[in-house]
Formats: structure tokens, C-alpha cells, sequence
């Protein structure tokens, strides 16, 4: 996946966590948009590591293709 591709994709689920907070605020989210919308946090931030990723290892000369998606369990254990 290309940083064109990953901003895409970063456009689409943040296209789609916004719907599902507004239907949370008014108060017609499922439970199964309350799961959706935590899984799109974590995808969201696997997006956003590997785009730092590729950025780190453009800027230090090397492959940006060389990096990968981070499991959830890495990527939520980051400090914000």
C-alpha cells in the first residue's frame, strides 16, 4: 500500500467514525456500531503508524515499501 492509498483509507474510516458517533450522540447507536467504531479506532491507528513508518524510512534513505502493519496489540499500547 502506497501513502495514497493509506490517506484513503485513513479518509474513509474517518468518514465512517464519524457517522457512527453521531448516531452515539443521538443516542440510536447498536451495539454492533459501538464494536464497529472501536475496531475503526485501531484501524485508524494502524494506518497512521504505518504511514510514519513508510515516512521514517523514506526520509532515512531505505524502502518505504519495507514497512508493514502493526498488530493492534502494538499499535494501542503507544502513548499518546
Amino acid at each position: 500500500m502506497d501513502d495514497g492509498q493509506i490517506h484513503g483509507t485513513i479518509e474513509q474510516l474517518v468518514a465512517e467514525e464519524h457517522e457512527l458517533w453521531e448516531r452515539e450522540a443521538a443516542g440510536a447507536a447498536t451495539d454492533d456500531d459501538r464494536r464497529r467504531l472501536d475496531a475503526v479506532k485501531v484501524s485508524l491507528d494502524q494506518c497512521w503508524d504505518l504511514l510514519r513508518q513508510r515516512r521514517a524510512l523514506s526520509e532515512s534513505g531505505r524502502d518505504p515499501d519495507a514497512a508493514s502493519a502493526r498488530p493492534p496489540e502494538v499499535v494501542e499500547r503507544y502513548k499518546q
